[in-house]
Order: C-alpha cells, then structure tokens, then sequence
C-alpha cells in the first residue's frame, strides 16, 4: 500500500499586532465564542468560533464535572465541525495564496486546532502568540505609557456643535479624536443611540488606542472636552490628563441657535417621545418636580425647540459652569462666538480653530 505525503505549511506565530504588523494579513480570525469576541477583539478581526457560547459552556462543565479527557473528546468533535462549517462557508472562496492570522483567548487549543486545519489546507497561517491577551496586554501598556501629545479641547456649552466642528477638522486632515464616536454615545443623559450599544470598556480602550498609535506627536490633536465618563465608558486616565492640561478653544452661541442646532443633533428623540420621556425622568434628582413636569409636557405635545431650550438654560449650562469651576481654568483659553451653527458657519469656525497655534 503506498500513500502520498503532503506537507503541511508550517504554523508561525507572532506578537507584531501593530497596524502595519496586521495589515501583512488577508483575514484576522477570532476564533473565540461570540460573546468573547463582541467584548472586544483585534482590528478588523471577524469571529469564526471553533466553540459558541453554549458549546464552550457544555464543554467547561465537562471539564469540572465529568472528566478532563472526555471534555477534550467532546471539544474537538465541536470544534471539528465548526471548522468543517467555517471552510464551507466564510473561507470557501479564499484561494491559495490565502494569509490568515488565527488567535482565541491565550494561543491555546482553540486557535491551535483552526490554524492546524488551514494550514493542512495549504495556507500561510499564522498564530497570535499569547492570544487576545497579548492584544490587550499591548492596549493597557501603551495607554498607560502614551507620551503626551499636544492636545486642544474644542470646549462649549451644550449645542455649540463640538462635536459636527471636529468631523469638519477631520475633513480637512487635521488629527482628530472622537471619544463619542468611539464611545457611540453623544455624553449627556440623552445621548444614548437605541440602536447601537456603547461598545464594552476594553473594546472602548482598544478603539482609542487605534486613533492615538498612528497620530503625529508634532501635531496638534482636536478632541471634544468631555467629561471622565463618556456614557458609561470612562477615558483612559493618562488621556484623560492630557485632556484636563490641554488648552481649550472655547465655542459660543445663544441659546436659541444652540437649541435650533440640538434638533439636528439629537434627531432620535423626537421620533420616540418614550425614550424622551424616559430621559428627561432620570433628571429628576438635580431638577424640580415642577421643571420635570413642565419639561414632560413639552415632550408630549411635540415642543420639542423649546424643551431643548429649557433644558439648555435651566440644566446643561448650570452643570457646565460647575464642572469648569471644579476642574479650573484651562491652560490657555481662545473664545469664538458664531452667529450661526449652519454647515458653512463650522467651515468657517474651523478657519478661526486652525489659525490659533498653541503657544
């Protein structure tokens, strides 16, 4: 009887997760269970499980209850038709110059047993040594370790268009942070998207770190002044002090071109008078019963201009004199009022942010 041997390509690993590091590769595959995967995960990662959630559940109570050997058994048997699954669907087009980076929690049998097979099939696979760990191990030194860069806080009340002047900078090639774009939150009680949850802590941290580790340290960095927390995710704490350091452009508008522009801002809520509702209850422990009350009406009968006034004058404005008195004057303050919030106006904002060089 003879047989035909075919060499299987040899599994490399490495720990070069930088952007250039990854971009050498076609796919990057997470092959832990979606719940591990939507906490956070490399870049560009996508989530092909060797086990999902229940499987890894079954699987671990097998481990404690049952045996160590029989829930490696049980594993393999999963994970090998998950992977039979994934090579006939997700990667069935995939050619033979095909170049995946595999990893799972730690580089341990998860990812081993995905790269074993891709690799049999004839591609360049390559491991994560130290798994998602190494990944995350990497995001909390480096936040931790980032040299300081020249940060500017755009700064205004609420409803000065902060955030729509960032993403005009942006435009024009300016480096810029969006911390609620990251943060899929707009920073107020609010601010919540229905439909888009706030990414977790870690996926938070890691979206930062991927804005800060290519920006140029001899340039400046625009970001929103914000407070610590964004929603319910909070801003790394070195980031955070470069941010309560930095010099603040500070934007100014009434009160009724500030609520005219929240109506753009905000176009959610007048759509969902429950949600609305819901929100303007949970300031019931800094404001009146007969504000609260007043404020409820407005919402129903669909005053939504002068409920976002109210709210501005008698709420926002009030907390952001108190936070700016907490926290102290900023290093360096430039102050740029604007007659308008219109699309031209920010352009126009932006040739004032732009010509002010920080000492």
């Amino acid at each position: 009887m003879t047989g035909i041997d075919t060499p299987m390509q040899r599994i490399a690993t490495t720990d070069d997760l930088s952007a250039r590091g990854l971009e050498r590769f076609d796919a990057i595959i997470d092959v832990r269970s979606p719940s591990e995967f939507a906490e956070d995960h490399l870049p560009g990662a996508i989530n092909l499980p060797v086990l999902d959630d229940a499987e890894r559940a079954e699987v671990g109570t097998h481990y404690t209850q049952v045996s160590v050997f029989e829930a490696r058994r049980m594993g393999a048997a999963i994970a090998a038709r998950n992977i039979a699954a994934h090579l006939a669907s997700a990667l069935v087009d995939k050619d033979k110059r095909f170049k995946p980076l595999v990893y799972c929690w730690r580089g341990g049998m998860r990812s081993q047993s995905m790269a074993t097979i891709l690799a049999a099939v004839g591609w360049k696979t390559t491991l994560v040594e130290g798994g998602y760990r190494t990944w995350r191990r990497q995001v909390s030194t480096a936040l931790d370790d980032q040299a300081p860069l020249p940060v500017i806080l755009i700064d205004g009340q609420t409803g000065t268009a902060k955030t729509r002047l960032l993403h005009v900078l942006a435009a024009r090639g300016e480096q810029v942070i969006d911390l609620e774009g990251l943060a899929n939150h707009r920073g107020s009680i609010f601010g919540h998207f229905a439909d888009i949850p706030q990414p977790s802590q870690k996926a938070f941290e890691s979206a930062i770190w991927c804005a800060l580790r290519d920006l140029d340290p001899g340039r400046p960095v625009y970001v929103e002044a914000e407070s610590r927390q964004v929603g319910q995710r909070r801003v790394p704490p070195r980031l955070w002090a470069a941010m309560q350091a930095a010099p603040r452009i500070e934007i100014q508008a009434t009160v009724h071109k500030r609520a005219r522009f929240l109506m753009t801002a905000y176009p959610d809520l007048p759509r969902d008078t429950e949600k609305l509702v819901d929100a303007i209850d949970g300031l019931r422990r800094f404001q009146s019963r007969s504000d609260i009350e007043r404020w409820l009406e407005m919402a129903r009968t669909g005053d939504f201009e002068a409920l976002a006034a109210a709210l501005v004058t008698a709420h926002y404005d009030p907390a952001y004199d108190r936070a700016r008195k907490r926290d102290g004057e900023a290093v360096k303050r430039a102050v740029l009022s604007t007659g308008s919030l219109s699309d031209e106006a920010l352009e126009d904002l932006a040739d004032q942010v732009l010509a002010i060089r920080p000492a």
